[in-house]
Protein backbone atom coordinates (compact mmCIF):
# COMPACT_ATOMS: atom_id res chain seq x y z
CA UNK A 1 0.00 0.00 0.00
CA UNK A 2 0.96 3.86 -0.70
CA UNK A 3 2.27 5.79 2.35
CA UNK A 4 0.69 8.55 0.47
CA UNK A 5 -2.53 7.70 1.55
CA UNK A 6 -3.75 6.58 -1.79
CA UNK A 7 -4.74 3.17 -1.73
CA UNK A 8 -2.75 1.62 -4.55
CA UNK A 9 0.99 1.22 -5.16
CA UNK A 10 0.97 4.20 -8.29
CA UNK A 11 -1.25 6.11 -10.61
CA UNK A 12 -1.03 3.17 -13.05
CA UNK A 13 -2.27 -0.70 -12.56
CA UNK A 14 -2.98 -3.46 -14.46
CA UNK A 15 -6.17 -6.25 -14.13
CA UNK A 16 -3.78 -9.04 -13.79
CA UNK A 17 -3.42 -11.84 -16.30
CA UNK A 18 -1.15 -12.21 -19.44
CA UNK A 19 -0.60 -14.21 -22.39
CA UNK A 20 0.38 -17.57 -22.24
CA UNK A 21 4.20 -18.47 -23.53
CA UNK A 22 3.85 -21.35 -25.91
CA UNK A 23 5.53 -23.56 -23.82
CA UNK A 24 3.46 -22.61 -20.84
CA UNK A 25 0.30 -23.92 -23.30
CA UNK A 26 2.13 -27.05 -24.42
CA UNK A 27 3.09 -28.09 -20.88
CA UNK A 28 -0.87 -27.34 -19.62
CA UNK A 29 -1.69 -29.77 -23.04
CA UNK A 30 0.98 -32.70 -22.04
CA UNK A 31 -0.67 -32.59 -18.19
CA UNK A 32 -3.81 -32.88 -19.74
CA UNK A 33 -2.92 -36.07 -21.71
CA UNK A 34 -1.17 -37.79 -18.68
CA UNK A 35 1.84 -36.75 -20.18
CA UNK A 36 3.58 -34.98 -16.91
CA UNK A 37 2.95 -34.84 -13.59
CA UNK A 38 1.19 -31.88 -11.61
CA UNK A 39 4.95 -31.28 -10.30
CA UNK A 40 6.09 -31.38 -13.59
CA UNK A 41 3.45 -28.53 -14.67
CA UNK A 42 4.07 -26.46 -11.59
CA UNK A 43 8.02 -26.42 -12.65
CA UNK A 44 6.97 -24.94 -15.58
CA UNK A 45 4.24 -22.42 -14.56
CA UNK A 46 7.23 -21.35 -11.82
CA UNK A 47 9.66 -20.38 -14.65
CA UNK A 48 7.36 -18.90 -16.87
CA UNK A 49 5.57 -16.70 -13.83
CA UNK A 50 9.43 -15.80 -12.84
CA UNK A 51 9.96 -14.43 -16.31
CA UNK A 52 6.39 -12.38 -16.92
CA UNK A 53 7.29 -11.16 -12.96
CA UNK A 54 10.62 -9.51 -14.65
CA UNK A 55 8.50 -8.32 -17.60
CA UNK A 56 6.03 -6.40 -15.31
CA UNK A 57 9.22 -4.79 -13.83
CA UNK A 58 10.90 -3.84 -16.56
CA UNK A 59 8.36 -2.46 -17.87
CA UNK A 60 7.60 0.07 -14.71
CA UNK A 61 4.81 -1.53 -13.27
CA UNK A 62 4.83 -1.49 -9.18
CA UNK A 63 1.75 -3.59 -8.90
CA UNK A 64 2.66 -7.23 -9.81
CA UNK A 65 0.84 -10.26 -10.51
CA UNK A 66 1.71 -14.08 -11.75
CA UNK A 67 0.17 -13.47 -14.61
CA UNK A 68 -2.90 -15.73 -13.84
CA UNK A 69 -0.72 -18.64 -15.35
CA UNK A 70 -1.55 -21.43 -12.92
CA UNK A 71 -5.10 -21.03 -13.92
CA UNK A 72 -7.78 -21.97 -16.75
CA UNK A 73 -10.46 -19.81 -15.95
CA UNK A 74 -10.01 -16.77 -13.74
CA UNK A 75 -13.19 -17.86 -11.50
CA UNK A 76 -13.59 -21.32 -11.97
CA UNK A 77 -10.02 -22.94 -10.63
CA UNK A 78 -10.55 -20.72 -7.47
CA UNK A 79 -14.06 -20.62 -6.43
CA UNK A 80 -14.07 -24.80 -7.23
CA UNK A 81 -11.51 -25.36 -4.52
CA UNK A 82 -14.42 -24.06 -2.28
CA UNK A 83 -15.70 -26.57 -0.05
CA UNK A 84 -19.37 -27.32 -1.18
CA UNK A 85 -18.63 -26.07 -4.73
CA UNK A 86 -19.08 -28.12 -8.07
CA UNK A 87 -18.27 -27.45 -11.31
CA UNK A 88 -19.74 -28.83 -14.57
CA UNK A 89 -17.25 -29.66 -17.17
CA UNK A 90 -17.40 -27.38 -20.21
CA UNK A 91 -18.83 -29.19 -23.41
CA UNK A 92 -18.09 -27.57 -27.08
CA UNK A 93 -21.52 -26.89 -29.26
CA UNK A 94 -22.17 -26.46 -32.88
CA UNK A 95 -23.94 -23.31 -33.71
CA UNK A 96 -26.26 -23.12 -36.47
CA UNK A 97 -23.60 -21.60 -39.16
CA UNK A 98 -21.50 -24.79 -38.00
CA UNK A 99 -18.92 -22.58 -36.11
CA UNK A 100 -18.00 -24.37 -32.91
CA UNK A 101 -18.88 -22.39 -29.33
CA UNK A 102 -17.32 -23.67 -25.73
CA UNK A 103 -20.41 -23.32 -23.72
CA UNK A 104 -18.79 -21.96 -19.77
CA UNK A 105 -18.28 -24.65 -17.42
CA UNK A 106 -21.21 -24.10 -14.35
CA UNK A 107 -20.55 -23.84 -10.88
CA UNK A 108 -23.40 -24.94 -8.35
CA UNK A 109 -23.32 -25.01 -4.57
CA UNK A 110 -24.26 -28.11 -3.36
CA UNK A 111 -22.92 -28.61 -0.08
CA UNK A 112 -22.52 -26.05 2.61
CA UNK A 113 -19.55 -23.20 1.50
CA UNK A 114 -16.42 -23.36 3.41
CA UNK A 115 -12.89 -23.01 3.55
CA UNK A 116 -11.30 -26.61 3.43
CA UNK A 117 -7.65 -25.09 2.64
CA UNK A 118 -5.40 -22.54 1.66
CA UNK A 119 -6.02 -21.94 -2.14
CA UNK A 120 -3.90 -19.07 -3.03
CA UNK A 121 -0.98 -19.10 -0.56
CA UNK A 122 1.57 -21.30 -2.02
CA UNK A 123 1.13 -19.64 -5.59
CA UNK A 124 1.57 -16.22 -3.85
CA UNK A 125 4.72 -17.24 -1.50
CA UNK A 126 6.00 -18.24 -4.88
CA UNK A 127 4.89 -14.78 -6.55
CA UNK A 128 6.31 -12.70 -3.92
CA UNK A 129 9.72 -14.47 -3.95
CA UNK A 130 9.75 -13.32 -7.61
CA UNK A 131 9.01 -9.54 -6.65
CA UNK A 132 11.73 -7.01 -6.19
CA UNK A 133 11.91 -4.47 -3.46
CA UNK A 134 9.79 -1.11 -4.28
CA UNK A 135 6.89 -3.76 -5.66
CA UNK A 136 3.77 -4.65 -4.50
CA UNK A 137 2.63 -8.60 -5.60
CA UNK A 138 -1.07 -8.71 -6.26
CA UNK A 139 -4.08 -11.44 -6.06
CA UNK A 140 -6.29 -11.64 -8.35
CA UNK A 141 -9.50 -13.71 -6.94
CA UNK A 142 -13.16 -14.14 -8.18
CA UNK A 143 -15.82 -12.11 -6.79
CA UNK A 144 -18.11 -13.95 -3.89
CA UNK A 145 -20.94 -12.76 -6.61
CA UNK A 146 -19.94 -15.50 -8.97
CA UNK A 147 -21.63 -17.99 -6.74
CA UNK A 148 -25.06 -16.76 -6.93
CA UNK A 149 -25.17 -15.01 -10.28
CA UNK A 150 -25.08 -17.28 -13.04
CA UNK A 151 -27.32 -19.62 -11.49
CA UNK A 152 -29.14 -17.75 -9.04
CA UNK A 153 -31.78 -19.91 -6.71
CA UNK A 154 -31.49 -22.69 -8.79
CA UNK A 155 -27.71 -23.23 -8.70
CA UNK A 156 -27.38 -23.21 -4.70
CA UNK A 157 -29.37 -26.52 -3.09
CA UNK A 158 -31.78 -25.93 -0.71
CA UNK A 159 -31.12 -28.87 1.27
CA UNK A 160 -28.03 -26.84 2.53
CA UNK A 161 -29.69 -23.08 1.80
CA UNK A 162 -33.48 -23.01 2.27
CA UNK A 163 -32.91 -19.50 2.83
CA UNK A 164 -30.39 -17.83 1.43
CA UNK A 165 -29.90 -14.55 4.07
CA UNK A 166 -28.44 -14.81 6.23
CA UNK A 167 -26.85 -18.03 6.00
CA UNK A 168 -25.46 -18.62 2.07
CA UNK A 169 -24.10 -14.93 2.29
CA UNK A 170 -22.67 -15.70 5.75
CA UNK A 171 -21.07 -18.77 5.22
CA UNK A 172 -19.69 -17.46 1.44
CA UNK A 173 -18.22 -14.21 3.20
CA UNK A 174 -16.59 -16.35 6.20
CA UNK A 175 -14.50 -18.82 3.10
CA UNK A 176 -13.47 -15.59 1.72
CA UNK A 177 -12.15 -14.12 4.84
CA UNK A 178 -10.38 -16.96 5.62
CA UNK A 179 -8.75 -16.72 2.63
CA UNK A 180 -8.00 -13.64 3.15
CA UNK A 181 -6.68 -14.14 6.32
CA UNK A 182 -4.40 -17.21 4.79
CA UNK A 183 -3.33 -14.69 2.13
CA UNK A 184 -2.33 -12.12 4.98
CA UNK A 185 -0.50 -14.34 6.91
CA UNK A 186 1.87 -14.90 4.02
CA UNK A 187 2.29 -11.21 4.04
CA UNK A 188 0.13 -10.38 0.96
CA UNK A 189 -1.30 -7.11 1.07
CA UNK A 190 -3.18 -6.37 -2.28
CA UNK A 191 -6.03 -8.25 -3.13
CA UNK A 192 -8.00 -7.90 -6.11
CA UNK A 193 -12.03 -8.85 -6.86
CA UNK A 194 -12.71 -9.60 -10.70
CA UNK A 195 -16.71 -9.48 -10.31
CA UNK A 196 -18.72 -9.67 -14.12
CA UNK A 197 -21.85 -9.84 -12.51
CA UNK A 198 -22.13 -6.50 -11.53
CA UNK A 199 -20.99 -5.40 -15.00
CA UNK A 200 -24.02 -7.35 -16.64
CA UNK A 201 -26.46 -6.20 -14.52
CA UNK A 202 -25.25 -2.77 -16.84
CA UNK A 203 -26.74 -4.40 -19.96
CA UNK A 204 -30.48 -5.29 -20.71
CA UNK A 205 -30.37 -8.44 -21.62
CA UNK A 206 -28.65 -10.10 -18.46
CA UNK A 207 -31.05 -7.89 -16.23
CA UNK A 208 -34.17 -10.14 -17.87
CA UNK A 209 -31.98 -13.28 -17.44
CA UNK A 210 -31.80 -12.42 -13.82
CA UNK A 211 -35.41 -11.84 -13.97
CA UNK A 212 -36.07 -15.00 -15.36
CA UNK A 213 -34.17 -16.70 -13.12
CA UNK A 214 -36.54 -14.98 -10.43
CA UNK A 215 -33.84 -12.16 -9.42
CA UNK A 216 -35.22 -8.72 -9.43
CA UNK A 217 -31.99 -6.88 -11.00
CA UNK A 218 -32.78 -3.61 -9.59
CA UNK A 219 -32.29 -4.96 -5.87
CA UNK A 220 -29.62 -7.73 -6.61
CA UNK A 221 -26.67 -4.54 -6.92
CA UNK A 222 -27.81 -3.13 -3.21
CA UNK A 223 -28.10 -7.27 -1.96
CA UNK A 224 -24.80 -7.89 -3.38
CA UNK A 225 -23.07 -4.90 -1.71
CA UNK A 226 -24.11 -6.08 1.87
CA UNK A 227 -22.80 -9.33 0.27
CA UNK A 228 -18.86 -7.81 -0.22
CA UNK A 229 -19.22 -5.64 2.74
CA UNK A 230 -19.34 -8.98 4.63
CA UNK A 231 -16.04 -10.14 3.43
CA UNK A 232 -14.71 -6.70 3.44
CA UNK A 233 -15.60 -6.50 7.61
CA UNK A 234 -13.03 -9.49 7.55
CA UNK A 235 -10.43 -7.76 5.52
CA UNK A 236 -7.35 -8.04 7.53
CA UNK A 237 -5.90 -4.73 8.64
CA UNK A 238 -3.34 -3.01 6.27
CA UNK A 239 -4.75 -4.93 3.16
CA UNK A 240 -6.04 -2.84 -0.03
CA UNK A 241 -9.18 -4.81 -1.37
CA UNK A 242 -9.99 -3.97 -4.85
CA UNK A 243 -12.87 -4.85 -7.43
CA UNK A 244 -12.97 -5.13 -11.19
CA UNK A 245 -15.60 -5.09 -12.95
CA UNK A 246 -15.05 -7.12 -16.04
CA UNK A 247 -17.74 -7.10 -19.05
CA UNK A 248 -16.28 -10.82 -20.54
CA UNK A 249 -12.49 -10.82 -21.90
CA UNK A 250 -13.05 -14.17 -23.56
CA UNK A 251 -10.68 -14.22 -27.25
CA UNK A 252 -11.24 -10.32 -27.56
CA UNK A 253 -14.96 -10.58 -27.19
CA UNK A 254 -17.36 -9.22 -24.47
CA UNK A 255 -20.54 -10.61 -23.54
CA UNK A 256 -22.28 -7.63 -21.67
CA UNK A 257 -22.72 -3.36 -22.97
CA UNK A 258 -24.62 -0.90 -20.69
CA UNK A 259 -23.85 2.28 -18.62
CA UNK A 260 -22.87 1.65 -14.86
CA UNK A 261 -25.92 4.20 -13.83
CA UNK A 262 -27.80 0.35 -12.80
CA UNK A 263 -25.38 -0.43 -10.41
CA UNK A 264 -23.00 3.08 -9.64
CA UNK A 265 -24.51 3.37 -6.23
CA UNK A 266 -24.39 0.59 -4.82
CA UNK A 267 -21.04 0.15 -6.22
CA UNK A 268 -19.27 2.90 -5.38
CA UNK A 269 -21.33 4.16 -2.57
CA UNK A 270 -21.99 1.15 -0.52
CA UNK A 271 -19.61 -1.41 -0.66
CA UNK A 272 -16.72 -0.55 1.52
CA UNK A 273 -14.32 -1.37 -0.94
CA UNK A 274 -10.73 0.55 -1.65
CA UNK A 275 -10.70 0.65 -5.84
CA UNK A 276 -12.60 -0.10 -8.63
CA UNK A 277 -11.26 -0.70 -12.09
CA UNK A 278 -14.00 -0.16 -14.49
CA UNK A 279 -13.77 -0.90 -17.96
CA UNK A 280 -13.98 2.33 -20.43
CA UNK A 281 -12.36 1.39 -23.69
CA UNK A 282 -15.39 1.70 -25.85
CA UNK A 283 -18.86 3.25 -25.85
CA UNK A 284 -19.78 -0.19 -24.64
CA UNK A 285 -19.15 1.39 -21.32
CA UNK A 286 -21.24 4.37 -21.57
CA UNK A 287 -20.51 7.94 -19.63
CA UNK A 288 -18.17 8.77 -16.67
CA UNK A 289 -21.85 10.45 -14.92
CA UNK A 290 -21.86 6.88 -12.76
CA UNK A 291 -18.79 8.44 -10.97
CA UNK A 292 -20.64 11.08 -8.88
CA UNK A 293 -21.11 8.69 -6.80
CA UNK A 294 -17.68 8.00 -5.77
CA UNK A 295 -17.03 9.19 -2.30
CA UNK A 296 -13.64 10.14 -0.92
CA UNK A 297 -11.60 8.14 0.37
CA UNK A 298 -12.25 5.42 -2.55
CA UNK A 299 -10.23 5.32 -6.05
CA UNK A 300 -11.53 4.41 -9.76
CA UNK A 301 -9.02 3.69 -11.93
CA UNK A 302 -10.32 4.09 -15.34
CA UNK A 303 -9.68 0.71 -17.76
CA UNK A 304 -8.98 3.05 -21.15
CA UNK A 305 -6.65 1.29 -22.52
CA UNK A 306 -8.03 -2.00 -24.74
CA UNK A 307 -6.71 -5.18 -24.19
CA UNK A 308 -8.51 -6.89 -27.13
CA UNK A 309 -6.95 -5.34 -30.03
CA UNK A 310 -3.27 -4.76 -30.91
CA UNK A 311 -4.39 -1.27 -32.33
CA UNK A 312 -2.74 1.98 -30.26
CA UNK A 313 -5.07 4.70 -28.28
CA UNK A 314 -3.29 8.34 -28.47
CA UNK A 315 -1.75 9.38 -25.26
CA UNK A 316 -3.88 12.96 -26.13
CA UNK A 317 -6.95 11.23 -26.45
CA UNK A 318 -6.66 9.07 -22.95
CA UNK A 319 -5.79 12.32 -21.33
CA UNK A 320 -8.95 14.21 -22.84
CA UNK A 321 -10.91 11.07 -21.23
CA UNK A 322 -9.43 11.35 -18.07
CA UNK A 323 -10.31 15.00 -18.19
CA UNK A 324 -13.93 14.29 -19.03
CA UNK A 325 -13.88 11.42 -15.86
CA UNK A 326 -12.39 14.40 -13.66
CA UNK A 327 -15.45 16.17 -14.05
CA UNK A 328 -17.79 13.47 -11.73
CA UNK A 329 -14.88 12.83 -9.66
CA UNK A 330 -11.59 14.43 -7.86
CA UNK A 331 -8.80 13.90 -9.94
CA UNK A 332 -6.65 12.61 -7.11
CA UNK A 333 -9.09 9.86 -6.71
CA UNK A 334 -8.60 8.56 -10.49
CA UNK A 335 -5.95 6.53 -11.62
CA UNK A 336 -5.22 4.15 -15.09
CA UNK A 337 -4.86 0.95 -16.45
CA UNK A 338 -6.31 -1.25 -19.32
CA UNK A 339 -9.36 -2.01 -19.57
CA UNK A 340 -9.13 -5.61 -18.34
CA UNK A 341 -6.53 -8.53 -18.42
CA UNK A 342 -4.80 -9.66 -21.53
CA UNK A 343 -5.52 -13.17 -20.89
CA UNK A 344 -9.05 -14.01 -18.81
CA UNK A 345 -8.68 -17.56 -19.79
CA UNK A 346 -6.27 -19.77 -20.80
CA UNK A 347 -7.30 -19.05 -24.23
CA UNK A 348 -6.03 -15.57 -24.45
CA UNK A 349 -6.85 -12.70 -26.32
CA UNK A 350 -6.41 -12.14 -29.74
CA UNK A 351 -3.32 -9.73 -29.49
CA UNK A 352 0.38 -9.92 -30.05
CA UNK A 353 2.71 -10.29 -26.86
CA UNK A 354 4.45 -7.14 -28.01
CA UNK A 355 1.16 -5.10 -27.87
CA UNK A 356 0.91 -6.26 -24.00
CA UNK A 357 4.08 -4.01 -23.41
CA UNK A 358 3.34 -1.20 -25.56
CA UNK A 359 -0.57 -0.63 -24.18
CA UNK A 360 1.34 -0.87 -20.70
CA UNK A 361 3.80 1.53 -21.37
CA UNK A 362 0.84 4.03 -23.22
CA UNK A 363 -0.54 3.48 -19.18
CA UNK A 364 2.53 4.15 -17.75
CA UNK A 365 3.54 7.25 -19.34
CA UNK A 366 0.25 8.63 -19.27
CA UNK A 367 -0.57 8.39 -15.72
CA UNK A 368 2.95 9.67 -15.04
CA UNK A 369 2.18 12.96 -17.35
CA UNK A 370 -1.44 13.17 -15.93
CA UNK A 371 -0.57 12.52 -12.36
CA UNK A 372 2.87 13.68 -11.89
CA UNK A 373 3.70 10.47 -10.12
Amino acid sequence: MSNTGFPLPARYDHVGSFLRPKYLLDAREQKAKGEISAADLRKVEDRAIAEIVRFQEDVGLKAITDGEFRRTYFHIDFLEQLGGVSTDIPVTFIKPDGSEELAPPVMRVVDKVRHVKDIQRADYEYLAGQVSAGHTPKVCIPSPTMLHFRGGRAGISRTHYPELDPDFYDDVARAFGDELRSLAAAGCTYVQLDDTNLAYLCDERMREAARQRGDDPNELPHRYAGFINKVVAQKPAGMTLAMHLCRGNFKSTHAAAGNYEPVAEALLSEMDLDAYFLEYDDERSGDFRPLRFLPKGKVVVLGLVTTKFGQMESKDDLKRRIDEAARYAPLEQLALSPQCGFSSTVHGNNIAVEAQRSKLRLVIETAQEVWKA
